[in-house]
């Protein structure tokens, strides 16, 4: 039965004017992203079903395309639909992050890493450029390596803070393997990293892990810095 022909306090729209987004299941938010089902199969059908072929949102929204084609029904306007999505939460939280002391607003910082990191078959190093009040400057990948080590330059990342004109940082990298702990080469890092940069006075205001779904590790937070 499609959506249209349900009783209206039962329609996943409907509910959210009434409810808020909140009173939703998973399957009836992708409802109303995906708008319209496919033939035998409402939007909240296909829905569920895209969710349970993925196993959460973050796997969902940085599929592949060929990801998608896997499940009947998901064609490229679905796909441009679901991406859509990420990038606006992406975009809303890179104005949280650019209007405010990031070094206070933990939470955001944490769920762009997530956003940005989590997906990534490829360790990548990333570092916040901060000024004298903690307002992000800009961010930068900084270096790519393999599924299980990247090479990390101290003396780069000094360059970089340089013509960064930045004052802190905060240093994020992945681990691809899903395991959100530090390792020693990563603790031998960061405070290679936190000496070579004190010299040119940039303070080093916490590193974090991503790995998965699991909330991002805090270097600050484990005593690590």
């Amino acid at each position: 039965m499609a959506i249209a022909d349900w009783p209206e306090q039962e329609r996943p729209r409907e509910r959210l004017l009434r409810h808020g987004a909140g009173a939703l299941s998973d399957a009836e938010l992708l409802a109303i992203l995906l708008r319209v089902g496919i033939r035998g199969k409402s939007a909240v059908e296909l829905g569920r079903q895209l969710f349970t072929h993925f196993g959460s949102w973050q796997r969902l929204f940085h599929a592949t395309p060929a990801e998608f084609a896997a499940i009947p029904g998901i064609g490229n306007a679905k796909i441009a639909q679901l991406q859509a999505v990420l990038e606006l939460a992406r975009r809303s939280l890179n104005e949280q992050m650019d209007s405010r002391d990031l070094f206070g607003a933990p939470g955001a910082v944490r769920d762009w890493l997530r956003l940005t990191l989590a997906h990534l078959h490829h360790e990548a190093f990333l570092a916040l450029w901060l000024d004298a009040q903690n307002r992000l400057i800009r961010h930068d990948e900084l270096f790519r390596g393999t599924l299980t080590q990247t090479s990390v330059y101290p003396r780069e990342v000094v360059k970089q803070a340089l013509s960064r004109n930045a004052a802190a940082v905060i240093f994020a990298h992945n681990h691809p393997s899903g395991a959100a702990e530090p390792s020693r080469a990563d603790e031998a890092l960061t405070v290679s990293l936190r000496q070579a940069l004190a010299l040119v006075d940039v303070k080093v205001l916490d590193h974090f892990i991503v790995a998965g779904n699991a909330p991002p590790m805090s270097f600050a937070e484990r005593g690590l810095l």
